[in-house]
């Protein structure tokens, strides 16, 4: 199977994890295309979606399922999207999309994370993906610097305007060994609105679509 095809079966694959009359979050991003595809191709009737993207919204809209405001809900029982690398504990690097800021915060409202990927994500230390950092525009330089003091090298993705009006750093030459202290420090940094990589919000599951199947991960 190609990758397109193995999208399409662990978006397939998710749809175990919905129950009618339920308000799920959704991601964002291709494989998550095939995910809202085949929840509308489906018959399982949600009660809603919390969305983490426009483009997520406009799909989800298009398919006639209804689409909720974050702050309209106070719990989510599960958060479907796909991520950019995930390691062997369900830690992952996202924001491949630029929608890593809204994912993280659906992602928080979240009982379960289900993470739709092929086999190729998969990896052993995260950081070999250039890791998306959502930044204020004028913190931009100063952030780049602060990646260079620990070995990376942070290039701003050319054209790019977040959602929520920032920008993208991607940061190359980073093996995020210790991902739960990373995303603290990072975090914490001026001018950082989100750091794309998710130890705190990670994954509980992972439905892993490969030559022979999708592999169900559990963490």
């Amino acid at each position: 199977m190609n990758q397109d095809q193995l999208k399409q079966l662990v978006g397939r694959a998710a749809l175990d994890y919905v129950t009618p009359g339920q308000i799920i979050g959704v991601g964002t991003g291709s494989t998550v295309d095939c995910f809202i595809d085949a929840l509308a191709g489906s018959g399982i009737a949600v009660a809603g979606a919390v969305s983490s993207s426009e483009r997520s919204t406009q799909r989800l809209r298009q398919h006639g399922i209804p689409v909720l405001d974050a702050a309209e809900v106070s719990g989510l029982t599960v958060y479907i999207d796909g991520a950019d690398e995930i390691d062997s504990n369900g830690y992952m690097v996202k924001g491949g999309g630029a929608a890593l800021t809204r994912e993280k915060i659906v992602a928080d409202l979240a009982d379960k994370f289900v993470c739709i990927a092929d086999a190729s994500k998969l990896v052993q230390t995260l950081g070999k993906f250039p890791l998306p950092v959502e930044v204020i525009p004028m913190a931009a330089a100063q952030l780049a610097r602060r990646f260079a003091a620990l070995g990376g090298t942070a290039t701003l993705r050319a054209g790019v305007v977040t959602d929520n009006s920032c920008h993208i750093l991607d940061v190359t030459g980073l093996a995020i060994t210790d991902p739960l202290a990373f995303e603290a420090e990072v975090t914490l940094w001026p001018g950082v609105v989100t750091v794309g990589v998710f130890a705190r919000n990670k994954a509980q599951v992972c439905l892993l679509g490969g030559a022979d199947g999708v592999r169900t991960l559990s963490f």
